[in-house]
């Protein structure tokens, strides 16, 4: 499950040994009105037709599929670039919160990708990558990215579900990782590691999954 607004074209560089492992992409579905996330992940569990699943969420999606399991019963959860509960939430994410400073951000304006860009991916975006990331953002509708951030910053999960496999990159600067525990950490990766440390994924995906 690709992160937030992103199409699963992000996984495009991970490359599974096909001997043994069946690469199957979800995408994002537009929300329905009031839908809860517990509820969304429910609908979206509904395309996963097969047994002995590994579920995998970078960022948003991997909150996502963290509530898809109950409707899946997967073999593992692997999260990347993401959290394992509210508790790792940066400072902000409580402060917007807090405040519902959230509801006060224009989302009407991110149909311009330039700044969906911008806002998913960080302020330190290079201008020289802005054209790759805008290949992978494909959800610019204000009725879902409305929906996502609130789904985010009011996630209810306080406690960690200690089967969750958290790979995380040391220089993530989305989900700080002073205030991650319990994670493999990958040297380098910040929040678009699923791009930028492929070779990683690629080479230790596989033996995690197999673990």
């Amino acid at each position: 499950m690709p992160g937030m607004a992103a199409s699963s074209s992000i996984f495009e560089r991970i490359q599974l040994p096909t001997a043994v492992f069946e690469l199957h992409l979800l995408e994002w579905l537009l929300p329905e009105k009031e839908e809860t996330i517990e509820d969304y992940a429910q609908r979206v569990a509904k395309n996963i037709k097969h047994k002995n699943v590994i579920l995998v969420g970078v960022s948003f999606g991997g909150i996502l599929v963290q509530e898809m399991k109950p409707f899946v019963n997967p073999k593992k959860v692997i999260i990347i670039s993401s959290v394992k509960s509210n508790v790792e939430f940066p400072r902000r994410f409580k402060v917007a919160k807090t405040t519902k400073a959230y509801k006060l951000i224009p989302t009407q304006l991110f149909e311009n990708l330039d700044t969906l860009a911008r806002f998913t991916f960080g302020s330190s975006i290079i201008k020289q990558r802005l054209k790759l990331y805008e290949k992978f953002l494909s959800v610019n509708d204000k009725v879902y990215l409305d929906w996502a951030i609130e789904q985010i910053l009011n996630w209810k999960r306080t406690e960690i579900d200690p089967d969750v496999i958290h790979i995380h990159g040391d220089a993530d600067e989305v989900f700080p990782p002073k205030y991650i525990k319990n994670y493999i950490s990958v040297k380098g990766g910040t929040h678009i590691m699923i791009l930028t440390k492929y070779r990683w994924l690629n080479e230790n995906l596989p033996k995690i999954m197999l673990q």
